[in-house]
């Protein structure tokens, strides 16, 4: 049996974020490549309101083709966000197209802040979503009759999708393409893109770890020092006195700034070298868990799995170099 088409139509405007654009598209794309049959599985389609160039964020433009080139049947409408959404939002043309484009497609997502075009267009009523995490508190303040997950990588509700901030967008077209294509074909696109096929954590967790190693808030140094310490004793005590705090004040402290306890901030540093080290060396794994701080290998097997959903081994397997 021929295998089915399936027609992916993204929507972009002026100032859209560039990744919202070209990260699902190659999500699709590489997986075409990865189809070994006559006829690819995918059919891509990038429209505008006025077709033509379209001029992103990053400055740099891409070329879409006019809403109405997208007349027949559509798989899977995903409307990317990005700058210019608000001045996109007050485009009524646009938000009425994407209304009755919805009424014909499988699936209608959001990348990022799409989320709000899709809420525009009435798409979100009393539904679950997600959006950037630094404007989920608008996006609901905004259309109080959705649901808003700060915290979800990519939310689905029904026939709607919605993903979290600019590089979510890949992970919402690597769960579409599981779907439409099975677990093996979906590995063997993010095996090619060299990313997870389901990322551990939730944005919340992304955005206050990397909160934790960029602000410039008195803690730096001290993040600086635990990163270049993860083998020796990172206890809230040894932590509070090299921040020169009490333990009680360090740990209230930190916890109000970045939203996760000192012992996991830790835990996840940890997590993130061993990655690491699994990945370019060729160490043995309780050498690893030694270097990286865990002492010994269950400790870092629990912490893995806590963290990614999967043992050190099994990491190695899929995504040593």
């Amino acid at each position: 049996m021929p295998r089915q088409l399936r027609t992916i139509v993204l929507v972009a405007f002026e100032r859209a974020q560039m990744l919202d654009v070209v990260g699902p598209l190659q999500v699709f794309a590489t997986a075409n490549d990865e189809v070994a049959a006559p006829v690819a599985p995918y059919r891509l389609c990038l429209v505008s309101s006025a077709g033509g160039p379209i001029t992103t964020s990053s400055g740099l433009a891409v070329v879409g083709e006019r809403l109405a080139a997208a007349a027949g049947p559509i798989d899977t409408l995903i409307v990317a966000g990005g700058a210019g959404v608000d001045a996109a939002c007050r485009d009524r043309r646009l938000i009425a197209w994407i209304a009755r484009a919805s009424k014909r497609t499988r699936r209608t997502c959001s990348v990022c802040t799409g989320a709000f075009l899709l809420a525009e267009a009435g798409l979100l009523a009393g539904r679950r979503a997600t959006t950037h995490w630094s404007a989920c508190a608008d996006l609901a303040a905004r259309y109080p009759d959705i649901d808003v997950d700060p915290d979800a990588i990519y939310v689905q509700d029904g026939a709607v999708w919605s993903s979290a901030g600019i590089t979510a967008g890949i992970d919402l077209a690597l769960a579409l393409v599981e779907g439409d294509l099975g677990r093996s074909l979906a590995m063997r696109v993010a095996r090619r893109l060299v990313v997870f096929l389901k990322r551990p954590g939730g944005q919340s967790q992304f955005s206050a770890l990397l909160e934790a190693q960029t602000a410039d808030d008195g803690f730096a140094a001290l993040h600086e020092w635990m990163a270049a310490n993860l083998a020796g004793d990172l206890s809230v005590e040894r932590l509070a006195d090299q921040a020169a705090m009490s333990p009680r004040n360090f740990a209230r402290v930190y916890a109000a700034k970045f939203g996760t306890t000192p012992a996991k901030a830790v835990e996840a540093m940890r997590v993130e070298a061993a990655r690491r080290a699994l990945e370019d060396s060729d160490r043995q794994i309780d050498e690893v868990a030694r270097r990286c701080g865990f002492g010994d290998e269950e400790t870092m097997r629990r912490a893995f799995q806590r963290r990614l959903g999967v043992n050190p081994r099994d990491y190695r397997r899929r995504f040593a170099a």
